[in-house]
């Protein structure tokens, strides 16, 4: 039997529609729209036939991100080596390869994009991206808020060339634009030579990265194409890069508009009807507030969101040894909608971004976190208010060398960091892991230096060969913690406490531990970390476990046995020390 649109459906996507453009506008493109989604369903009735599954994501999950090229072998296409690492490595421990745009680009890394459909031929080709998810499941990016100056779409607006010509934001610069929010101390706007003269247009982020225009619906039609494309290249989830600018509106913020929420809900809305399995996570490093309302209502816009507190707050942790703000802003975390899930990172290709902790952390405390990284080689990114000043955006810096206190031994250097990766694997959500992370990567000063951006300094490319070589070295720090790292994704793995949507309770013990409850009954795992240098005897009254006199509580991790006398369970912990508490059964 053909597939077709229920017209319950049909109605929410014109309403979205309506909302986004005038009701001409929206009438006249619906049926374009339509015929667009009914030709993709019928092409791929495997995606379609999936059923929906809302807690489909579980303890086994888990995410490491990565770039095409990461790591190197002569005479060999990187993403193939990539698999080979993986494959080798990986494939007890981590769900999940999220590899950052692997698309031919001309700058930022990846994230300008000059064709979204074509694999960097530097990188390999689609046949190597389809091998590694022969071995996990994949994430892609879909850059959609602007694309690559050098890219055809943008060669074609440059000759006016058909739809081309309003598929890019002109823009006067004679006009106010003081109130549009920069993340970069970037010009707003950009002067372009065009067969029709000269014309400005508008780069949020750098004048490679020309903004797409969702005003044309030929535009959002080809955004809607790239996007099932990557549902049919195998994306199970599909990461939307800088998707708060999206909607551009003179006069205001520009961010967060109402008109990029219901685009969002529009994609979602597709993917329910084309690609049901496929999940949004939408990218906006800002307060936590603003990001978690790309969750939208019920389940109907982004299915995942960045925690974009947890990493600075996490540093911040463990650079003061006190661990009450991170204790009180995740016992402040809203009780998630089924099917909503954080998605939990300390580190990745960008910087520890710094808005997220406005109004946790105070200016002074900022300022304090900014000094003891930049003491420690870490370098700060700044972006440009509204009255032309600047302030601290992010921190550049590998988070291996922004926690660690390289004057200690390295044994408690190892410590030091892996307890607050402890920490993200934890919490309620599903961890996305940085590359670099799992490998105990130290800040790459020369790829800065070399480039002049402060971002290369956690994106190094490594030779396949000299990173064996350094993690088969016994008693080396990458060795240490690479094997520290896949022994606790395994025992994660093992442990129902740790679903992204089992529940949650903070504790609230003692300044200088983070602890928090997961799951229920059999399965509670109650997981504590010390943040700080001292070592620190806690009492735990029996009722927190549900256990009488003489029950016995083992940490998983190291094997340890505890029992509960006298009503309650005496633990010290050292330093840096984790424990997850089990009962034994």
């Amino acid at each position: 039997m053909a597939f077709e649109i229920p017209e319950s459906k049909k109605e929410i996507l014109k309403n979205k529609l309506n909302f986004i453009y005038d009701q001409k506008t929206a009438e006249e493109f619906y049926p374009e729209l339509e015929k667009f989604i009914l030709d993709f369903a019928k092409k791929h009735p495997e995606l379609r036939n999936q059923e929906q599954n809302s807690a489909r994501l579980s303890e086994k999950d888990s995410v490491v991100i990565c770039y095409g090229d990461h790591i190197q072998a002569e005479a060999e296409a990187p993403l193939q080596t990539l698999n080979d690492f993986f494959a080798n490595n990986l494939k007890d421990s981590i769900s999940t390869v999220h590899i950052l745009p692997f698309f031919p680009y001309s700058s930022d890394d990846g994230f300008s994009v000059i064709d979204y459909k074509e694999v960097n031929p530097d990188f390999g080709q689609w046949s190597d991206v389809e091998d590694i998810r022969a071995n996990f499941s994949l994430m892609f990016d879909a850059v959609i808020n602007h694309i690559s100056a050098e890219s055809e779409w943008f060669e074609k607006y440059k000759r006016q060339q058909g739809k081309y010509q309003d598929y890019f934001i002109e823009a006067d610069p004679e006009l106010d634009y003081s109130k549009v929010t920069r993340p970069r101390a970037k010009p707003l706007l950009t002067e372009v030579e065009t067969r029709d003269g000269e014309k400005h247009v508008w780069t949020t982020f750098s004048p490679d990265q020309i903004d797409l225009n969702y005003q044309s619906t030929d535009l959002m039609l080809d955004i809607i194409d790239v996007l099932l494309f990557y549902a049919a290249q195998g994306a199970e989830i599909i990461r939307l890069d800088a998707i708060a600018y999206l909607w551009k509106e003179l006069g205001t913020s520009c961010i967060h508009l109402p008109e990029t929420h219901k685009v969002i809900q529009l994609f979602k809305e597709i993917f329910k009807l084309a690609a049901p399995e496929t999940l949004i996570l939408t990218e906006t490093n800002v307060p936590h507030e603003e990001n978690v309302s790309y969750f939208g209502d019920n389940v109907d816009e982004a299915d995942m969101v960045y925690n974009f507190t947890l990493p600075p707050l996490v540093l911040y942790s463990f650079l003061e040894g006190d661990a009450a703000k991170l204790t009180e802003w995740a016992d402040s975390l809203e009780e998630l909608e089924e099917g909503n899930y954080f998605f939990n990172f300390l580190a990745s290709h960008d910087g520890v971004g710094l808005r997220p902790v406005e109004g946790i952390l105070s200016e002074k405390e900022i300022e304090k976190v900014v000094s003891k990284v930049k003491a420690k080689g870490g370098l700060v990114s700044y972006k440009t208010n509204s009255d032309g000043s600047k302030s601290p955006y992010e921190l550049n810096v590998s988070y291996v060398d922004a926690v660690r206190d390289q004057s200690e031994d390295l044994r408690t250097q190892v410590k030091q960091f892996m307890s607050s990766q402890v920490i993200m694997l934890a919490l309620q959500g599903v961890p996305g892991i940085y590359l670099h992370s799992l490998l105990g990567s130290e800040n790459y000063q020369k790829g800065v230096e070399e480039s002049g951006e402060n971002r290369r300094i956690n994106r190094e490319k490594l030779d396949r060969d000299e990173l064996l070589a350094e993690l088969k070295k016994e008693g080396s720090f990458r060795q240490r913690v690479f094997d520290s790292y896949r022994n606790l994704l395994k025992l994660r793995k093992k442990n129902q406490a740790f679903a992204p949507a089992s529940p949650q309770k903070i504790l609230e013990l003692d300044r200088r531990l983070f602890a928090v409850q997961r799951g229920q009954a059999e399965h509670k795992i109650t997981a504590l970390t010390n943040v700080s240098a001292e070592a620190v005897d806690i009492e735990l009254k029996a009722d927190l476990f549900k256990a009488e006199n003489g029950s016995q509580l083992g940490d998983i991790i190291s094997g340890n046995n505890y029992r509960i006398e006298n009503g309650s369970l005496s633990l010290k912990l050292e330093p840096y020390q984790n424990i997850w508490l089990k009962a034994r059964g």
